[in-house]
């Protein structure tokens, strides 16, 4: 039995993991799938595998009028704005307000009935709109893909259930720069904070609720 294994048979004994499921309100948020992340670079983390996947992901929940919410990061030139976190990461400096490395990856289109959200720290609820935002178009469920798994992804679904949201993470969908910490995080986001489940039972899901949809209209 590996370890992680073990700490999961642990972990299910003692009482976490219990899954918290989909709800009937989704959206979507894709955590900094920007090209100073996506592209080689200092900060770069393979994921061409999984950009078709978070594509059709954001197809079909814009097709049910689900809201998709990009997040970048973007800071001024002297990092004022990132605080200690651009002390703890000197990396943050690839990505500055008005440089391309803050732009999303252009294999991720981003609509005109989308939402792109400026961030400064992990999570993409700290200092942003995103709370109040999600909670007055009355979303349940948020849907999050992206990177990194131990970084940005985690903060996020750590706030998004702190916010009494369902956070699904789509394993499938988000990477980290260390496949130990990918892995590991994986595990500790699935036991804590969030469902991780594969991107098709997202678009499962998706396809569900689009089919409630015209059947309700059809009534």
């Amino acid at each position: 039995m590996s370890d992680i294994e073990s700490q999961k048979e642990y972990y299910d004994r003692v009482g976490f993991s219990e899954r918290l499921g989909f709800g009937s309100r989704p959206a979507v948020l894709i955590i900094d799938m920007c090209r100073g992340i996506t592209e080689p670079g200092p900060m770069f983390i393979e994921m061409s595998d999984h950009i078709p996947r978070i594509n059709a992901i954001n197809e079909l929940a814009r097709a049910i009028g689900a809201p998709v919410i990009f997040t970048t990061v973007a800071y001024h030139k002297d990092l004022s704005d990132a605080g200690t976190f651009g002390q703890k990461v000197p990396l943050l400096q690839n990505l500055l307000l008005d440089g391309k490395g803050s732009d999303i990856d252009p294999r991720l289109p981003v609509k005109e009935t989308d939402h792109l959200l400026v961030k400064k720290f992990p999570s993409a609820f700290y200092g942003t709109n995103l709370q109040s935002q999600l909670s007055g178009l009355a979303i349940d469920t948020t849907i999050i893909v992206g990177n990194s798994t131990s970084g940005c992804v985690r903060a996020t679904a750590c706030d998004a259930i702190s916010g009494s949201f369902r956070p699904i993470v789509a394993g499938d969908c988000v990477a980290d720069r260390a496949p130990l910490s990918h892995k590991v995080n994986l595990f500790d986001i699935d036991s804590k904070y969030a469902d991780v489940v594969e991107s098709s039972d997202i678009i499962a899901y998706l396809k569900d609720l689009a089919s409630a949809k015209s059947r309700a209209a059809a009534e």
